[in-house]
């Protein structure tokens, strides 16, 4: 078994053999109005992040973690504008630690090339360092790079929030899992505190 970075969700190492195989892209699918973010700030927990926003204030990113009801990191938060200062932030990544790219839209939004070669020297850095990055990629309008991130990716998660019976229901599906054993099934989810299963279904 390749050798694994615990994510702190419990639910979603138990479904992943263990963690995250070290070296991987992880993309992480969700609409803008959901809570896609608690997982991210739950991941902080678990090691040493680097934690790059390209929408929002530092400030607002570091109150929002404060606030989570979940356990959190003190991630090192930084606010991209371009490119180069993301591929800056990948060559000063630490070993094994994580990198959250919250959302990645705004880089997918360069030229076709510059991305490409964004994407190699981050998949370069995570195997060079043993570590993993999650890149948030928001639903809707995407930015045409996104096949490419998708594409680039060892690991694909989907997020995904619809109403039942009068009720909020959050699942996560992994349709594409590079390192083998993909977990099977859509995993039904807890958002309200720490991420967990919903034990008010019917889990199989």
């Amino acid at each position: 078994m390749a050798d694994r970075l615990r994510t702190g969700i419990d639910v979603l190492d138990r479904k992943l053999g263990g963690g995250l195989p070290t070296g991987s892209l992880v993309a992480y699918t969700a609409t803008p109005a959901s809570q896609s973010e608690l997982p991210l700030y739950e991941l902080t927990a678990a090691r040493e992040t680097r934690y790059l926003s390209t929408e929002r204030p530092a400030r607002a990113v570091r109150d929002a973690l404060e606030r989570s009801p979940a356990a959190v990191g003190d991630p090192r938060i930084d606010v991209l504008d371009d490119l180069e200062d993301a591929t800056r932030a990948v060559d000063g990544l630490s070993d094994r630690a994580f990198l959250i790219v919250d959302p990645i839209d705004r880089l997918e939004r360069n030229d076709v090339d510059a991305y490409v070669d964004f994407l190699a020297t981050l998949k370069r850095r995570l195997l060079e360092t043993d570590g993993a990055a999650v890149v948030h990629c928001l639903r809707g309008d995407a930015p045409a790079n996104r096949t490419r991130t998708l594409h680039a990716a060892d690991a694909v998660f989907e997020l995904y929030t619809e109403r039942a019976g009068g009720r909020l229901e959050t699942t996560l599906t992994v349709p594409k899992f590079r390192d083998g054993g993909q977990p099977t099934g859509a995993i039904t989810l807890e958002l309200t505190g720490a991420v967990e299963i919903d034990t008010s279904r019917d889990i199989a």
